[in-house]
């Protein structure tokens, strides 16, 4: 069939945005891959945010810059790529595409993958309701896994890969998954990728088979085994390395009793606990919204993190908690919802009460693919979480402040050391459409120029100064970034960067993030439904000390 020249151009476009949009991510997880953002910031001063409010309201955030609370790692921001097929459908849509492992140019089913060994078969996916997940036993293909590290090399990514956990496994009667692993075709993935020279950062066992599991499960002291067995299998297969890959497990939801029971029989074996994040619910439900900007509701996501890291540090193991899967509504998450500006409300909380529990990665479930891809499915256009990603990445460096705020509960207020700068970067997330909040800044043990006080507004719309980079004034200046929908629909798949349009150009290059700059004198302006990271570079405290 003939391709016409707009096709290929468009073709091309896509592929450009994609190769742009994995080098600024890193890591792949549940067999599927991640990418740091590896932009540096640029520091143009911009256009003033703003839009007026019903109401304007005072509030403190109070930082605690004594000692970090928790530390995350230099690959914190990662996204993942999944198995699913073009006729994986939820709820009537099927919203994945072309963006599977196995076909993306440039999940679940990752325990029904075999891989492909030399004059063996190696079938497709097929949809078929009787079977787990609703498809057959699928195929990888080495060529195409030469492929996938061809691009990962290209794209500097660092890749975790999910191994399938149900091989020689049988079912039994109560749904459970019996017996042990059989680790034979892992083996084979591992010598083949090791000798072809492709540099894996982890291998992962297994996906969503914890506690009660999602179509099946395993007990937690057949998962240590197993767990122990890919461990020897690594050193053995990796012995001449002097740096080798992380053995990750178990991919599932959390469940207290299992992780407790799992992670005392790993105490060596076992270098990162990975967990999923789905806490919305089905995409269907069409109360997500609310949900999301219920502080309340909120709250509660940070169980899961509290009891891990809880369990982590009673028990003799020396592993780190990620998140290695957050898409969360699970089922492919919900159109207008999760792709959209309301959903970084929830992701960028997320991000910021998962490193207070020292979570040192956090993968978000989908790099492309599904209805909360970070990339459109069919355009590779960045969605506005990518952006949000792309600032906390840029801003938030390692070591976590203990924050508190006073005033109202809609702000949401979380406090890092600076990204490879000075000071630190204060989150802040409006969940109140009517309410502006001049947000003060309150810190312990912090040497610094001045207080904040109240910022003039006129005409509803908040004024910035626009100072040069470099000037006498810098000292008494705070970098702001302000984040809102277009035309203040909280479902727009557009965001504006201090009151600016983000969008790629034709070539597919992201936009420069340039802040806005403040007085230092003058308290942080949030605007209703509004997102703020604030760079308060003379804020110096002893937790920021000799770090990034």
């Amino acid at each position: 069939m003939a391709t016409s020249k707009a096709d290929a151009e468009t073709r091309t476009r896509q592929t450009t945005l994609f190769y742009q949009m994995a080098t600024l991510f890193s890591i792949c997880v549940f067999c599927a891959l991640l990418y740091w953002l590896s932009e540096s910031s640029k520091s143009v001063a911009s256009q003033s945010t703003g839009g007026g409010s019903r109401n304007i309201v005072e509030g403190t955030v109070s930082i605690n810059g004594t000692v970090p609370i928790g530390t995350t790692d230099r690959d914190f921001i990662c996204a993942t790529l999944d198995w699913w097929p073009p006729d994986e459908c939820d709820y009537g849509t099927c919203s994945w595409g072309k963006a599977s492992l196995l076909n993306l140019n440039g999940g679940t089913l990752q325990d029904k993958v075999v891989y492909e060994r030399k004059g063996g078969p190696c079938p497709a996916f097929v949809k078929n309701s009787s079977e787990m997940f609703g498809f057959s036993q699928g195929c990888l293909p080495m060529s195409r896994w030469d492929e996938l590290n061809n691009f990962f090399k290209q794209a500097g990514a660092a890749v975790v890969f999910g191994l399938n956990a149900l091989s020689g496994r049988t079912l039994a009667a109560d749904g459970s998954a019996v017996g042990a692993w059989n680790s034979s075709d892992a083996q084979f993935l591992l010598r083949y990728t090791v000798n072809k020279g492709y540099n894996v950062h982890g291998w992962e066992l297994g996906n969503e088979l914890s506690g009660s599991g999602t179509g099946t499960r395993i007990a937690a002291d057949q998962y240590a085994s197993d767990t122990n067995n890919l461990q020897m299998i690594v050193r053995t297969i990796y012995a001449g390395f002097e740096v080798k890959p992380l053995v990750l497990a178990p991919g599932g939801f959390f469940d207290a009793n299992w992780f407790t029971q799992f992670i005392k029989k790993t105490p060596r074996s076992l270098q990162v606990v990975t967990q999923h994040i789905y806490n919305l619910g089905p995409g269907v439900d069409n109360h997500l919204i609310d949900k999301i900007l219920d502080p309340s509701y909120l709250d509660g996501g940070s169980q899961p993190f509290s009891s891990l890291q809880g369990i982590l540090k009673s028990s003799e193991t020396s592993a780190v908690a990620w998140v290695g899967e957050a898409g969360g509504a699970y089922n492919s998450g919900h159109n207008l919802v999760t792709n959209t500006f309301v959903f970084s409300f929830w992701y960028l909380d997320q991000l910021g009460m998962a490193s207070s529990y020292d979570t040192k990665t956090y993968c978000r479930q989908t790099l492309i693919g599904g209805n909360y891809g970070l990339l459109n499915t069919v355009t590779f256009v960045p969605n506005p979480d990518y952006y949000s990603a792309l600032l906390w990445h840029r801003l938030m460096g390692r070591n976590v402040l203990s924050t508190t705020f006073s005033g109202t509960n809609k702000i949401r207020t979380y406090a890092h050391c600076a990204k490879a700068s000075q000071g630190i970067t204060l989150l802040l997330i409006n969940l109140d459409g009517n309410t502006t909040v001049k947000v003060h800044v309150s810190t312990e043990n912090v040497i610094s120029n001045g207080t904040l006080a109240m910022q003039q507004q006129q005409n509803g719309r908040t004024k910035f100064s626009r100072m040069s980079r470099g000037s006498n004034a810098d000292a008494n200046t705070r970098e702001e970034y302000h984040l809102t929908a277009l035309n203040g629909d909280l479902q727009s798949q557009t965001v504006l960067l201090n009151g600016n349009m983000l969008s790629v150009n034709s070539s597919g290059s992201i936009p420069p993030l340039e802040p806005i700059k403040t007085s230092q004198s003058d308290p942080i302006t949030v605007a209703p439904f509004s997102i703020v990271f604030a760079h308060i570079a003379n804020f110096t405290v002893p937790a920021c000390e000799d770090v990034n």
